[in-house]
C-alpha cells in the first residue's frame, strides 16, 4: 500500500482535472527555460529542471501505468535508469551528482515523454480504485514543482550574469506587506493531538495520530524579516561562537557564511534576477544552524514541530498566505499568515511518530528511509503549490541546507 494511500481521498474536485492541472503547471513552470537551462545541475543537492520533468513522469509510469494499465508499453525502456531517484527496489540508477551530465534526452524528448504518459494516465484516472495511488502521484509531482523552482533558482544564481526566468511586472512597485507587530499565539499547555487522521490525503510520515504533552508556550504571529536579520549581521552574530551550536559554528567557519544565501549588498537574487531586498519581507534561504543562532540572539527559541502544529490546528487556513498559484514570479512577501512565504525551521529532528510503519514495496522508500540526521520544517513557502499544504505536513532537510525557501518564526516559553 502506498504512503497515504489508505487516507488518500480527493482534495476537492475531480481527480482527472487535478491530474491534468498539476501536469500542466509543471510544464508551465519550466516553459521559460531553454534546453541548456533545463540541463543545469549547480550542486548535488539540486537536480536539473529537465530531470524533474522526467522523474515525475517516471513515477507515474513506474507505480501506476506499469502495474495497472493493461498492455502499457514504456516510452523508452532505457530511461528508468536515468530517472529513478532513490528507489532501491526499482534497481540501478544514474548517480545523483551526474544528472546534469544528461544532455540527452533533449528537453523536447522529455516533453514528448510527458505527453505520452499523461495521455495514458488520463485514460486510467477514471478508475476509483486507483484514486489513492493517483493522489500520491499528484502530491509527489507538487513536491517536485517546488524543487524545480528552488533548484533552477540556484542554477541561475550560479551564473555571474544573474539571469532571471520571469519579469516582476508591477510586483516590483507593490513591495512587501507592511511590517506587523510581532504578537504571539499562545498555548496554555496540556495534551495535543499530533498527526493526520481521517479523510484527505497525507504522506505516511504524517501519521499515526498520537498525543504529545506540551508545556505553556507562545509562537510569533509573523516571520522574522530581512531587516531583523540585517540587525543580526550588524551585531556581529556570525562571529559570536556562543550563539551557535557546535556543528553550526564549525559550518559557519568552514564555509565562510556571513549572510543568508542569495544576499548581495542590498540586493537578493530571485527568479527575476537580482532585485532590491525589502527589509520587511521574510528572511529566507537560511539553514537550521542560522535559525537556531538567530533565535538565541533574539532571546527566544525555535518551536518544536508539535508546538507549531498545535497552534496551526486553531483556525489557521493551510491554503492561505503567499503560496504558488501559477507560473510566474515567486517571492516571499510577508504578512501574518501561518502558511506561505517560507518553510519554518523547528527544533525537532525528523524521526518517526510512535507506531509508524513504512509501506511495503518500493513506495515505502518515499519517506521512512530518510528519518536520520535531518530537521523538520513546517508550513509552506511561496513556491509550495496552493492546496498541497496541510497542518500535519512535515518537510525535512539537513541542518546546513539553504537553497530551499526556509525561514523562521520565533517561539518562547510561558
Amino acid at each position: 500500500m502506498a504512503p497515504g494511500q489508505a487516507r488518500a481521498n480527493e482534495q476537492g474536485g475531480d481527480i482527472r482535472e487535478r491530474l491534468a492541472s498539476v501536469r500542466a503547471l509543471t510544464e508551465a513552470l519550466a516553459a521559460p527555460l531553454s534546453d541548456a537551462d533545463a540541463t543545469l545541475q549547480s550542486m548535488e543537492d539540486a537536480s536539473p529542471a529537465k530531470w524533474h520533468l522526467a522523474h515525475t513522469t517516471w513515477f507515474w509510469e513506474t507505480f501506476v501505468l506499469r502495474q495497472h494499465a493493461p498492455g502499457y508499453r514504456l516510452f523508452d525502456a532505457r530511461w528508468p535508469f536515468l530517472h529513478n531517484s532513490y528507489y532501491e527496489a526499482e534497481g540501478a540508477r544514474i548517480a545523483r551528482f551526474a544528472r546534469g551530465l544528461l544532455s540527452r534526452p533533449s528537453l523536447a524528448d522529455v516533453l514528448a515523454y510527458r505527453a505520452y504518459v499523461t495521455e495514458a494516465m488520463m485514460a486510467l484516472a477514471g478508475d476509483p480504485a486507483l484514486n489513492g495511488l493517483i493522489a500520491l502521484g499528484i502530491a509527489h509531482e507538487q513536491q517536485h514543482q517546488e524543487l524545480l523552482l528552488t533548484d533552477i533558482k540556484h542554477a541561475l544564481w550560479s551564473n555571474p550574469l544573474g539571469p532571471g526566468m520571469w519579469e516582476l511586472a508591477n510586483q516590483r512597485e507593490e513591495g512587501p506587506s507592511p511590517r506587523a507587530d510581532l504578537g504571539w499565539h499562545t498555548f496554555p499547555g496540556g495534551m495535543a493531538r499530533i498527526g493526520h487522521e481521517g479523510p484527505g490525503f497525507a504522506f505516511d510520515n504524517e501519521a499515526p495520530l498520537h498525543r504529545v504533552l506540551l508545556e505553556p508556550f507562545a509562537l510569533a504571529k509573523r516571520l522574522v524579516t530581512n531587516g531583523e536579520w540585517a540587525d543580526f549581521i550588524a551585531a556581529g552574530a556570525y562571529s559570536e561562537p556562543q550563539l551557535w551550536l557546535s556543528d553550526g559554528w564549525s559550518w559557519v567557519q568552514r564555509e565562510g557564511v556571513k549572510a543568508p544565501l542569495y544576499w548581495r549588498g542590498e540586493e537578493a537574487f530571485t527568479h527575476a534576477g537580482w532585485q532590491p531586498r525589502y527589509a520587511d519581507a521574510p528572511v529566507t534561504h537560511i539553514s537550521y544552524y542560522e535559525a537556531e543562532a538567530f533565535a538565541a540572539w533574539a532571546g527566544a527559541r525555535l518551536p518544536s514541530e508539535y508546538e507549531w502544529e498545535a497552534i496551526a490546528q486553531g483556525a489557521h487556513d493551510a491554503s492561505g498566505g503567499n503560496q504558488l498559484d501559477a507560473a510566474g514570479p515567486v517571492l516571499p512577501r510577508g504578512g501574518t499568515a501561518l502558511f506561505g512565504d517560507c518553510w519554518q525551521h523547528t527544533r525537532s529532528a525528523y524521526l518517526p511518530y510512535p507506531r509508524f510503519r513504512p509501506a511495503a514495496g518500493a513506495v515505502g522508500e518515499y519517506n521512512g528511509k530518510f528519518m536520520s540526521g535531518q530537521m523538520v520544517l513546517r508550513g509552506a513557502s511561496c513556491a509550495t503549490p496552493r492546496g498541497s499544504s496541510r497542518t500535519s505536513y512535515r518537510n525535512f532537510f539537513y541542518p546546513h541546507q539553504r537553497w530551499q525557501f526556509a525561514g523562521l518564526r520565533l517561539a518562547k516559553d510561558l
